[in-house]
C-alpha cells in the first residue's frame, strides 16, 4: 500500500507537469492555476514514499523533507484557490486585486515563489534519504538535490521588487520558457520516481 500510494503521487507529478507546461503554452491561465493544485497533493504522496524508505539515519532528512512539502502544498493551495475563485469571478476593487491577482505580481504572487523555494528545500532533503540501488536512482537523488538550488532564487528573487511591474510588462517569452524548463527537469524527477516505485511491485 505504501509503495502504491507513492507510485500514484509520482504519477499525480507526471500529469500536472505535463498539464501545466500545455497550459503554459496555449496559453490558458485558468487551467495552469487549477492544474497547480494537484501538483502539491501528488508531491507530498511522493515524498512520504521516499520518507517510508529511508534508513534510519537519514530519518532527520526526510522528516524535513516532508514538513518542507506540507508547508509548500499549503502555500499552493492558498494561491491557486485564490486564483480560481475570488480572483476569477472578478468582484474585488483594483487594491485588492493588486494583493490578489497572480499575473499583476504582487503579494499572491511573491507566496507562489514561496512556496516553490519550499518545494526545492524539500526535494534536497527528500533526495539525501534515496537509496542508490540502480543508476536511475542514482539520477534522480542527484536532480532532486540539485533541485533545491532553486530555492535560492524563489526566496531572494521576491525581496528585489523584479515582479513589481508584472501588469504593466507582462510575464514575457522569457518567463515562459524559464517555466517549461523546470517543467522538463520536474517531469524527469517524476518519471524516475513513477520507476523507482514500481520496481518489483
Amino acid at each position: 500500500m505504501n509503495e502504491r500510494i507513492a507510485k500514484i503521487g509520482s504519477l499525480v507529478v507526471i500529469v500536472s507537469v505535463i498539464i501545466f507546461a500545455i497550459c503554459m503554452l496555449i496559453p490558458f491561465n485558468f487551467g495552469s492555476y487549477f492544474i497547480c493544485m494537484f501538483l502539491p497533493i501528488g508531491f507530498l504522496m511522493m515524498t512520504a514514499g521516499f520518507f517510508n524508505e529511508c534508513e534510519n539515519d537519514k530519518k532527520v532528512s526526510g522528516i524535513v523533507g516532508i514538513i518542507l512539502a506540507a508547508v509548500y502544498i499549503v502555500l499552493i493551495l492558498l494561491v491557486y484557490f485564490a486564483q480560481t475563485t475570488v480572483v476569477q469571478q472578478g468582484q474585488l476593487n483594483d487594491q485588492a486585486m493588486q494583493i490578489l491577482d497572480f499575473q499583476r505580481g504582487g503579494l499572491i504572487f511573491c507566496y507562489d515563489l514561496l512556496g516553490y523555494g519550499m518545494m526545492a528545500l524539500s526535494t534536497f532533503f527528500t533526495g539525501m534519504t534515496i537509496i542508490e540501488k540502480t543508476k536511475s536512482d542514482k539520477v534522480l537523488k542527484w536532480l532532486m538535490m540539485i533541485h533545491g538550488i532553486f530555492f535560492i532564487g524563489c526566496f531572494l528573487i521576491p525581496m528585489t521588487g523584479l515582479f513589481s511591474n508584472m501588469s504593466d510588462n507582462g510575464s514575457g517569452i522569457g518567463g515562459v520558457v524559464a517555466l517549461e524548463f523546470w517543467c522538463a527537469y520536474f517531469l524527469l524527477i517524476g518519471i524516475l520516481s513513477y520507476r523507482h516505485f514500481g520496481k518489483g511491485k
